[in-house]
């Protein structure tokens, strides 16, 4: 069974940058599509970046040339690196795995909270 662990929100001043991590333990971090999600008081969840396991990269318009996502498949770590952060950017950040894209994430972790503020 893999387990995910988010850590690196927190309260962030707009234009701020912030780096978010996500450990993965139980399972072989290469053997998964890598996908960073958000979801905002009230709001649905949405998918923000995607790295794929060939290392191809993903991400939604509002966080382009602002966010940029990683993978280091020997640590089983992944990163959200967010820059030039605006109070919109603000959410609980997830992280998620799938081993086939055609398919559904398949674990999730627990998120990490960013809060943006002007």
């Amino acid at each position: 069974q893999v387990q995910l662990v988010e850590s690196g929100g927190g309260l962030v001043q707009a234009g701020d940058s912030r780096r978010l991590s996500c450990a993965a333990s139980g399972g072989t971090l290469s053997n998964y599509h890598i996908g960073w999600f958000r979801q905002a008081p009230g709001r649905e969840r949405i998918r923000v970046a995607t790295v794929a396991k060939n290392g191809d990269e993903w991400y939604v318009n509002s966080v382009k040339g602002r966010f940029t996502i990683s993978r280091d498949n020997a640590k089983k770590l992944s990163y959200l690196q967010m820059n030039n952060l605006k109070p919109e950017d603000s959410a609980v950040y997830y992280c998620a795995l799938k081993g086939d894209m055609r398919y559904e994430w398949e674990y999730w972790g627990q998120g990490t909270q960013v809060e943006v503020v002007v």
